[in-house]
Formats: structure tokens, C-alpha cells, sequence
């Protein structure tokens, strides 16, 4: 039976975690072998030292030369396992920057769209209401603070009568002729307190 929806689960190892993983598999055989040579030479130096006291000399010279063929093998080991542990590093490292272009990648398409929504001019026009809104904010700012110079208060003054005398209700003028102008009575001198009357 297929996969229920059809489709095959896309699988989250590379080529290049394939080739990482085969590489640490053949430095660790390498490992593994350079270990058993290493068993084999102590063994052997022995048997030679042994060879040599029961008076076995030629014997002994073959298991050295023996014995010397191992050691360059051993030294041609480390010098693959050298070589194997600076390819896997390489290949990390080659992810790791595989990663950082594709970041970049992702980062680029990114600024590219959001440079599509906002233009240079519409930054240009924001930016100017923006000073626009700050420099009007200072002067506000400006006016509660105090800070306004002796004309500024003498027009602020004078704006301000201009605005009372035009919310002033002036009463009518009326349209008949005003009356000429009437003497004025003499006053009375010495007028005589009228006397209070006593009751009886």
C-alpha cells in the first residue's frame, strides 16, 4: 500500500550528510586498524627481544623488518585519517556557508520587497512630515514654555484685543437724531427741612 496522500516524505539528508557520514565511517575503520597495528608492533617488538635472547638473530631482523613495513603503514593511516577529518571539516564548513548565502538569500528578496511598498520618494514625504510634525511640536512646546520674544507677545496681545472687540455686543446706534443738550437746574440753597409733625 502507497503512501496515504500519494506523496513521498521528502527526506532532510543531503548528498552532503551522505558524503560527511562515509567519511567519519572510513576514519573510524581507519582508526580501528591503526589500533590493531599498533597491538601487532608492541607483539612483535617483544618476540624480537625474545628471538634475540634465544640467540635467533635472523629471525629476529625479519620480524624488525616486518615490524618497520607496519610502522610506514601506520604512518600513511594517520596521514588518510588526517586527510578524511579535513574533508569532513570542509564539508561542514561548506554547509554552514550554503546556509549563510541562503540566509543572505531569503534576507535580499526580502529588503527587495519591502523597497517595493516604500519608495524613495514616499520615504522622502514621510520624512519631511515627520520633521514638519516635530518642528511645529517645538513650537508649541516653545509658547507653554515662555519662551517667546517680546514682539511675539505684543502680537499674540494684540491678536488677541482684535479677537475681544469682535466678540463685543456693541449696543445699536440709535437712528434718530440725539437731543440738544439741556440746561442744567440751579440748585436750591438753603431749602428749609420740611419739620416733622409730632403726633398729638
Amino acid at each position: 500500500m502507497g503512501n496515504l496522500f500519494g506523496r513521498k516524505r521528502r527526506s532532510r539528508v543531503t548528498e552532503q550528510d551522505k558524503a560527511v557520514l562515509q567519511l567519519k565511517q572510513q576514519r573510524d575503520k581507519l582508526k580501528q586498524y591503526q589500533k590493531r597495528i599498533s597491538l601487532n608492533l608492541e607483539r612483535e617488538r617483544a618476540l624480537a627481544r625474545q628471538l634475540l635472547k634465544e640467540g635467533k638473530k635472523e629471525k629476529a631482523m625479519l620480524l624488525l623488518k616486518k615490524k618497520r613495513y607496519q610502522e610506514q603503514l601506520l604512518d600513511k593511516t594517520e596521514n588518510q585519517i588526517s586527510n578524511l577529518e579535513r574533508m569532513v571539516q570542509d564539508i561542514e564548513f561548506t554547509q554552514i556557508e550554503m546556509k549563510v548565502i541562503e540566509g543572505l538569500k531569503i534576507g535580499n528578496e526580502c529588503l527587495n520587497k519591502m523597497h517595493q511598498v516604500m519608495s524613495i520618494e514616499e520615504v522622502e514625504r514621510i520624512i519631511g512630515e515627520t520633521q514638519d510634525a516635530v518642528e511645529y511640536q517645538r513650537q508649541i512646546d516653545e509658547i507653554l514654555a515662555g519662551g517667546l520674544t517680546e514682539e511675539d507677545e505684543d502680537a499674540i496681545l494684540e491678536e488677541l484685543n482684535t479677537i475681544t472687540q469682535e466678540q463685543m455686543e456693541l449696543p445699536e446706534v440709535p437712528s434718530e437724531p440725539l437731543p440738544e443738550q439741556i440746561p442744567e437746574a440751579s440748585p436750591v440753597k438753603n431749602r428749609p427741612k420740611p419739620e416733622l409733625v409730632a403726633a398729638s
